[in-house]
């Protein structure tokens, strides 16, 4: 390593007079984890009271707390998912980050995402006398959505969030979701990004939803509990990512406050392991996404083994992750390897992560950017 990049890397390499050397014994080295959908600005407990009675100002300090949590957990790049009511506030975040002020991964960041009225992220349920703001910012058609789009660059974002479907439903057996924006909002949305080089992402789990959205060519489908033939053709023709976000399922399931609610989230997640096994097999491009937020920071390393235990090899989740993970966030090139002229983001694991992908939620060491945070 020199500076922030590697130099060399391989079994054996040059040891420059003067170089620290750091011997991590038979630990494996892999580069840095990537967590394409996480929430710092969330914590466990009820999501809709928390973002009503924190601060901003308190909301961003536990953000940066929960960074901090990410990183030595071994994720050292990731994708903040909307800040659900704090803003742009995510933006400081980062750049706090950047300049070294505070640990935490690198970040592309959305600021607060973008919802329509009576949406998914709106508040539904409270006395509307009180004028509770929503989670997300609002756009109820192109021309909103082109506004809203606009303000978030202009405060920050590096991509944007949409809130494509909800609320989610088992209907006789069957999924089912509304979807908030047509193919032609979504594509207006995807154009306007695409105009200054960024890009749209969504959560949406279900049809049509997710039709519209592949159709629209975002760069991915959060969540993806329910994709349709064309939509799993689209997909894998046009590159579009699929997350699963498992880890935020099987939290709310073994969380879930009534025998009915937890009936329901059980239900959801064999749905949504029964879908997922259907996108194996007609080849959709998978990145790697926990949702960490409702549940613990630093503890969303169980995204990978859950992947591995509804079908994917660890090789393929490992590719997912590093590999798809880094074109995803816009790094490829540049994370996702341990190769000469990339980033220094490196973290050592017990054992081998092809045999026992259990490992990666046990990192002993991690380095980013060439600096030592961990050892």
């Amino acid at each position: 390593m020199q500076g922030d990049r590697i130099v060399e890397a391989g079994s054996e390499v040059k040891h420059p007079v003067g170089a620290e050397v750091i011997d991590l014994g038979d630990r494996t080295l892999m580069p840095g984890l990537i967590d394409a959908h996480v929430h710092l600005f969330l914590h466990p407990g009820a999501e809709d009271l928390q973002t009503v009675q924190e601060s901003v100002p308190q909301r961003t300090v536990m953000a940066l707390l929960a960074a901090r949590d990410d990183l030595m957990a071994g994720f050292t790049a990731e994708r903040d998912m909307g800040t659900e009511g704090a803003g742009s506030a995510d933006t400081a975040v980062r750049n706090a980050i950047d300049a070294g002020l505070f640990p935490g991964p690198r970040l592309r960041i959305s600021g607060n995402a973008i919802n329509i009225l009576g949406g998914h992220e709106d508040a539904i349920k409270f006395n509307p006398e009180q004028h509770v703001l929503p989670n997300a910012a609002y756009a109820n058609n192109k021309d909103e959505l082109v506004a809203a789009i606009r303000q978030q660059f202009k405060e920050g974002a590096d991509f944007i969030k949409i809130y494509e479907t909800g609320p989610d439903e088992v209907r006789s057996g069957k999924f089912s979701t509304p979807y908030q924006y047509t193919e032609a909002e979504l594509s207006a949305a995807v154009q306007e990004a695409a105009r200054v080089g960024k890009r749209v992402a969504v959560h949406a789990t279900g049809e049509p939803g997710t039709l519209f959205a592949a159709q629209a060519g975002v760069a991915s489908i959060d969540h993806a509990n329910q994709l349709s033939d064309e939509t799993m053709r689209l997909m894998r023709e046009r590159e579009i990512y699929a997350v699963p976000t498992f880890t935020i399922f099987e939290y709310f399931a073994e969380h879930a406050e009534t025998p009915a609610q937890a009936a329901r989230e059980c239900k959801m997640l064999d749905l949504h392991r029964q879908e997922f096994r259907k996108q194996i097999a007609a080849d959709v491009p998978m990145a790697v996404g926990s949702d960490v937020g409702p549940f613990p920071h630093g503890t969303q390393a169980r995204e990978f083994a859950l992947m591995v235990q509804y079908g994917m090899s660890p090789l393929a989740v490992l590719q997912a992750d590093l590999l798809n993970g880094a074109k995803l966030l816009g790094w490829d090139g540049q994370i996702g390897a341990l190769e000469a002229g990339y980033l220094a983001d490196v973290i050592a694991v017990p054992g081998d992560p092809l045999q026992d992908i259990s490992v990666v939620g046990n990192v002993a060491f991690v380095m980013k950017g060439g600096v030592v945070y961990k050892k």
